[in-house]
């Protein structure tokens, strides 16, 4: 974060965490206060290993820490994480896609991960995932340029990510016949004649709908069905690629955190507005850190956040037998990327 972004964060928040001085001791500045909560969560440090390098003791940390990420939540999220609301904002969104990622009609791409945190022994095994940790699920819809645009925090990690999408206000407003989030109306993809809905990119972990476009089982796969598994796959590196920036940007969210719940929900939020926030002011935060292709042959080379972050994937299938009209959107998608869509080096890369 570049000193200037710093100052103005600092300015933002202010207003909120300002305390007033007494006549027995001065109050902790607004400075200190968003200095501290950002090293906590750049490094994830205990609040005890806080306490001797900042100065403040523990019990004030562990005050101002959930106090001051909720509220750099709150004053970011209207400008930097926000859902687009607008037919203007979803075409940018699915114009990107489409330059940068060779995907029409793509409006985000979606994918879970564990946020991992010490249970209380009264909460038994609620929070209990398949990887044999506690934890809670971030499911996130991010755009072409790594950043969030959809967010949702706080179910416990035994739920899988469909179940989660499938019970999340998003679902139910992306499916509202009254088209609440504006949504633009079905287009042709370029080169073809029928309109075809706009899409989110996911994996096997969710369902096949008239909005999610997931890959082809990998059994018995045909030329064509590799093809598309291997475009969809191309466009859905993005929301990895963010969540692998996310993390190594904000260590907090690599560690176990002994925090309550409540607490761990504000801080993922915090680390997620954060992101936004830094990618949106300053461009130059993505170098060496995301996938990249090499123009000649397009083979991939992975990002700095593969080299130490094991993503925390949840692959289990969602067992719903999807409509025809989802299946014939998936086909006519893999036609698209078969004939007229097709890109010159997709053969060897399958």
């Amino acid at each position: 974060m570049r000193t200037d972004l710093f100052d103005r964060l600092v300015e933002m928040v202010t207003p909120f965490i300002q305390r007033q001085n007494t006549n027995m001791r001065e109050c902790i500045s607004p400075r200190d206060r968003l200095s501290l909560t950002l090293r906590f969560l750049a490094t994830g440090e205990a609040y005890r290993s806080l306490e001797y390098s900042m100065r403040i003791p523990t019990c004030t940390i562990s005050r101002i820490i959930p106090e001051t990420s909720r509220v750099i939540y709150e004053v970011l999220q209207k400008d930097y994480l926000k859902t687009p609301s607008t037919i203007e904002e979803w075409t940018e969104i699915a114009n990107n896609y489409f330059q940068l990622w060779n995907v029409p009609n793509c409006i985000g791409s979606m994918d879970g991960r564990h946020i991992e945190f010490k249970v209380p022994l009264t909460d038994g095994s609620l929070y209990y995932n398949y990887k044999g940790t506690n934890s809670i699920v971030l499911l996130a819809i991010v755009n072409a340029l790594y950043q969030f645009i959809y967010v949702n925090v706080g179910v416990n990690g035994r739920v899988s990510d469909g179940g989660v999408y499938r019970d999340s206000d998003f679902a139910k407003l992306l499916n509202d016949p009254q088209n609440v989030l504006n949504i633009p109306d079905d287009a042709p993809l370029p080169g073809m004649g029928e309109c075809m809905p706009y899409i989110l990119l996911a994996d096997n972990a969710f369902p096949l709908q008239k909005h999610i476009l997931k890959p082809y089982s990998s059994r018995n796969l045909t030329h064509d069905e590799q093809i598309f598994n291997y475009r969809l796959s191309r466009g859905r590196r993005v929301v990895e690629n963010s969540f692998g920036i996310l993390a190594n940007r904000f260590r907090v969210l690599l560690s176990t955190m002994y925090l309550p719940v409540n607490t761990v929900q504000i801080v993922t939020l915090a680390c997620c507005a954060l992101h936004n926030y830094i990618s949106s002011e300053n461009d130059a935060y993505l170098y060496g850190a995301t996938d990249t292709e090499n123009v000649q042959n397009y083979v991939i080379t992975s990002g700095g956040w593969r080299n130490d972050n094991a993503q925390l994937r949840n692959l289990n299938i969602i067992n719903i037998r999807p409509n025809r009209n989802a299946i014939h959107i998936r086909d006519e998608f893999k036609r698209y990327f078969n004939t007229v869509g097709a890109v010159e080096w997709q053969e060897h890369m399958i």
